[in-house]
């Protein structure tokens, strides 16, 4: 039962391509549209248009997004949320290209980065306009009471697949969701358990946001099982404290 060189080839791939994803979290790193690439590997569209994101460690290597991220403004934001201690371990551009921005489906963001007790909040900044056309963010309201019924955590029997989601799928119903259309400069605060998901961009317009999370490290453990993991260079920042 050998592997064809072929398969060979296609698993040592899909290692380094796992491997790229899971030590992203102190990086800057560019990860691909699926609809940009063809069968034989080759982009369809140009560099940029072919991004689905870059993350996830702006926040603490590129000057602008640090800026903002650790802005007065969202210190104050943080304080009326009564953060005590919050910490930012992730950041994210999603680019939305137009014509092959892929569908999000319907998450909860506690569901990836779980802390115990749950106390995640996302912080999301619109760079460009986002409506119906180009991929804008859909909500369930009053999804965030509901707790959640699955987390993605790394996979206890090795690298292949680095990660595993364990728990119960629910079923969410396409009416129940109402969209969020914002303006180009808008921050969106999510929960990190309310439901949400955004559509496919088929539209000429890319839709281009910055978001990063937040949680209370007062009194609440970062889950060990979580994919992303502080490391020894990049323990997480505090948000109040970071320079």
């Amino acid at each position: 039962n050998m592997a064809t060189p072929e398969q060979a080839k296609q698993q040592c791939d899909r290692q380094k391509t796992d491997e790229y994803f899971m030590t992203s979290g102190d990086k800057i790193r560019f990860f691909f549209e699926v609809d940009a690439i063809d069968e034989q590997g080759n982009l369809k569209v140009p560099k940029m248009e072919a991004l689905n994101k870059i993350g996830h460690g702006l926040h603490i290597l590129d000057p602008v997004f640090k800026k903002i991220t650790f802005s007065k403004k969202m210190k104050n934001i943080a304080r009326n949320l009564e953060l005590k201690n919050p910490a930012v371990p992730q950041s994210m551009v999603i680019l939305k290209p137009p014509k092959i921005g892929g569908v999000v489906v319907p998450h909860q963001d506690s569901t990836f980065l779980y802390t115990e007790p749950m106390k995640l909040v996302g912080f999301w900044i619109a760079l460009e306009d986002c409506t119906t056309t180009n991929g804008c963010l859909w909500f369930i309201p009053k999804s965030h009471t509901d707790g959640i019924t699955k987390r993605m955590v790394r996979n206890p029997d090795g690298p292949d697949p680095p990660t595993v989601m364990r728990g119960e799928d629910r079923v969410y119903k396409d009416e129940d969701f109402v969209p969020g259309e914002v303006k180009k400069g808008t921050l969106v605060l999510i929960h990190g358990e309310v439901v949400h998901k955004s559509e496919a961009n088929r539209s000429d317009k890319s839709r281009h946001i910055y978001t990063f999370h937040m949680y209370e490290q007062d009194g609440v453990e970062w889950s060990k099982e979580n994919w992303q993991q502080p490391t020894a260079a990049h323990p997480f920042p505090s948000l109040y404290t970071f320079q």
